[in-house]
């Protein structure tokens, strides 16, 4: 039986923008210190090959941590978007509310949680059809 869903208030909306607009600005602080790291470890000349593939790894560390949150950065400007077009807290796949609650641990989800766990389901169903592909 699903549970009701509470509508979401102008406060409840203004708070999880402001969340939202927090999240951003972290990421791109953190995006902009990676950068300049990646930068200043280009600059150092490396000794030898162990120097060299030290800084290889940190800094492929660097810029693949910078990945996951230019995704979490792309998620955060859809919900925005969504926020100004007044589709904010609807489910992108069934259309229905998203639970407040769910909202507030995740401001930038796009899925109610029915859907976010079918399309896991579904990719870990794929992830599985790969595997085996690659072992036949």
């Amino acid at each position: 039986m699903p549970s009701k869903v509470e509508a979401l208030s102008k406060k409840d909306l203004q708070e999880l923008k402001n969340m939202l607009l927090e999240r951003k600005q972290a990421i791109l602080r953190k995006m902009q210190q990676y950068y300049q790291e990646s930068q200043e470890m280009e600059t150092n000349i490396a000794q030898d090959a162990v120097d060299k593939a030290e800084s290889s790894y940190t800094k492929e560390f660097l810029l693949s941590l910078t990945d996951a949150e230019r995704e979490q950065l792309s998620q955060i400007q859809a919900a925005l978007r969504r926020l100004e077009k007044g589709e904010y807290g609807i489910c992108q796949s069934c259309g229905q509310p998203i639970n407040k609650k769910r909202l507030k641990i995740i401001p930038w989800t796009s899925l109610c949680i029915n859907c976010q766990e079918k399309k896991e389901k579904e990719e870990a169903e794929e992830r599985e059809l790969e595997r085996e592909k690659e072992i036949l």
